[in-house]
């Protein structure tokens, strides 16, 4: 708006219009400066602060690891002038060490002693035990398969006994080799170049494209166990479902292309549910909305998103009923709220908090117990907030990040609303939000997966690692376990016996 300040108009109604331009015109300018300030915030903390929204626990054990190597220091070096504390009575404040864990005995004083005050001997009266962790580090060996041969001096047939199966035609790892390739690089997230390494300290010369092709021939064996675990997941009726992007590498421009993995999980704690926790992940080179729909053809109950809307299309033949995430909700109003300390957005952090105050008191008991609590405590909370988000929109600026979060909210209020309707609904997508925790560190480890069939690869493994993960099942020992059993010709038929949490039950020492 241009304005001649020396040639002003001297009707009052139309100054009074100019005026009102003006402020119109000042308030659209400030809330649009406002908005670009909180996007400009925004981004700073997402390239350079904290991305969690509460503190990360294994950050915070980092930065006092020091301070407890100091106090070690300190409690082994003490004052030489200083009196020695006397040691307590009771047993160290300390966890057992596990029973499975070999022990190997040392006896001290044992043998014909005689007494050191008159010289007469001595009888055993009891004893003290104590015990200490040791560690054997690993080591490489070699498994040399002799197989003689016999002659009939009768007929001159020879006989031998056949060779056994390999699990990579001609190649020389063990099943057991196998699985510490596999988990060191999808479960420690250690490169395959960095494994070489490691076995170069050992004396061993493994090229890193040896280790690339074990990992593939270790794939082939698995990906039936993939399949089977899928079917397994996806025919339960409640289920969270997200994705997260994976670089890979695209030949043919010279650099990476964005992939993505989709991961479904179960969890069923929340409410006592029957079903072993799971979590499996599916390789796509997009993010198109085809994908879950592929994923989930022949799925069949309430599935927990986040706001993507291309789960909006799963919902079309009524199978799939979709409930909304709080936490993402949250999520809106908790970056302004750090950005600026927006007391709206305080207020509504605050009403979000009671409703996971009530579920928190709830979790883990039966679906009807939760309904019920539910219903009695929560939904007057949810109500209010509901109305008192309607009441605050049309207050704010159309364009204001705030109103935004609050678009986003009641545009999603039948999802947000479906934990009131069905105890066994949480309240947001934590348990896929775990899951893929894993893939953020192999990503940064890993760089990138080198093709399409990398990503898949990605995928099967960390389906199977992660499961074994959830169902408190030591991944070396399950893999290691079932890719003997499958080079020995395991039937395809029982493959659902090698499942994590069936394959527990016969193996239940972890580790």
């Amino acid at each position: 708006m241009q304005l001649d300040l020396n040639n002003l108009p001297s009707d009052p109604a139309l100054l009074h219009r100019l005026v009102r331009d003006i402020a119109s015109l000042i308030e659209h300018r400030n809330s649009e400066i406002e908005r670009l300030r909180l996007i400009i915030k925004q981004l700073q903390r997402a390239q350079y602060g904290r991305r969690s929204e509460r503190l990360d626990t294994d950050q915070f054990a980092l930065g006092l690891e020091d301070l407890d190597t100091d106090l070690a220091v300190a409690e082994t070096d003490p004052d030489p002038i200083a009196p020695l504390a006397p040691s307590p009575d009771g047993p160290p404040k300390r966890k057992s060490l596990p029973d499975h864990l070999p022990r190997e005995e040392v006896v001290l004083g044992a043998g014909n002693e005689a007494c050191a005050g008159c010289g007469g001997a001595l009888h055993a009266i009891g004893e003290s035990v104590s015990e200490m962790l040791d560690w054997v580090p690993a080591q490489l060996r070699v498994v040399r398969i002799r197989r003689p041969k016999f002659a009939c001096r009768a007929c001159g047939t020879v006989t031998q006994a056949p060779a056994p199966e390999r699990p990579i035609a001609g190649g020389l790892a063990t099943p057991a080799l196998l699985a510490q390739v596999l988990v060191s690089k999808y479960c420690d997230h250690t490169p395959l170049y960095r494994q070489a390494q490691i076995f170069a300290r050992h004396g061993v010369e493994l090229e890193r494209s040896t280790l690339a092709g074990w990992v593939g021939g270790a794939c082939w064996w698995i990906e039936s166990l993939h399949e089977r675990l899928c079917k397994n997941v996806f025919a339960s009726d409640h289920l969270f479902a997200d994705d997260t992007p994976i670089p890979v590498l695209d030949p043919g421009r010279g650099r990476t292309k964005t992939g993505r993995l989709w991961v479904y999980a179960r969890d069923q704690h929340g409410w006592g549910g029957p079903a072993p926790p799971a979590a499996v992940y599916l390789y796509a080179p997009d993010r198109k909305a085809e994908r879950p729909a592929s994923h989930l053809e022949r799925f069949k109950g309430v599935l927990h998103v986040d706001g993507y809307a291309g789960f909006e299309r799963l919902t079309s033949n009524g199978d799939i009923i979709l409930a909304a995430c709080w936490a993402h909700t949250r999520r809106k109003f908790y970056e302004i709220a750090e950005a600026d300390g927006a007391p709206l957005a305080l207020e509504a952090l605050r009403r979000i908090g009671e409703i996971y105050a009530v579920e928190a008191r709830i979790r883990g008991q039966s679906p009807a117990h939760r309904l019920a609590a539910r219903r009695s405590l929560s939904r007057s909370h949810v109500d209010n907030f509901r109305l008192w988000l309607e009441a605050q929109l049309p207050l704010l600026p159309g364009r204001a990040k705030l109103a935004e979060a609050m678009r986003y909210a009641l545009s999603r209020w039948d999802g947000l609303t479906r934990f009131l309707h069905d105890g066994r609904v949480e309240l947001d997508t934590n348990p896929v939000e775990r899951a893929i925790r894993p893939v953020a560190l192999g990503r940064k480890n890993h760089l990138f997966a080198g093709s399409d069939g990398g990503g898949t690869r990605w995928a099967v493994l960390c389906s199977l690692i992660e499961t074994c993960k959830l169902n408190g099942v030591e991944p070396y020992e399950y893999l290691r376990d079932v890719l003997t059993r499958m080079v020995d010709g395991y039937p395809v038929n029982r493959l659902d016996e090698l499942l994590p949490w069936t394959w527990k039950e016969e193996n239940p020492v972890k580790g």
